[in-house]
């Protein structure tokens, strides 16, 4: 593998979306270039066929969800093993109905230093 500490996120999906998005980004450049607006649209088009095909990818597993992934998943050619249940904050997920069963992530809040006064919040105080 590589020497990175940390997932870069480099997947199939990611490079496949990108690699049909640069496509539609050049024919819509060319399109502007001579003033066609049939490239352009062309252009637009592939473009969000790009979306759809880097969505599709990602739901079938071969994309990756907003967090880390675990270091035995971090090759390029490794499924994702998530992603059948869905990703909990990931809105491709949730736009095909998955991760809605996942349990919701609550940030956790910085220790208290010291020298602050403890302080309670009205909320908790009703409790």
């Amino acid at each position: 593998m590589s020497a990175h500490q940390y997932d870069h996120g480099h997947t199939i999906a990611g490079w496949v979306g990108t690699g049909i998005a640069t496509v539609g980004a050049g024919v819509a450049g060319l399109g502007v270039c001579t003033v066609s607006g049939v490239l352009i649209a062309g252009g637009a088009a592939i473009g969000v066929v790009s979306l759809v095909v880097t969505w599709a990818l990602h739901l079938a597993g071969w994309g990756k969800g907003p967090a880390l992934r675990p270091r035995a998943e971090w090759g390029m050619r490794v499924r994702d093993s998530a992603a059948p249940g869905g990703h909990a904050e990931c809105l491709g997920c949730r736009l095909a109905g998955r991760g809605r069963g996942a349990s919701v992530v609550v940030p956790v809040m910085p220790a208290q230093r010291e020298s602050e006064p403890e302080t309670v919040a009205a909320a908790d105080s009703v409790r």
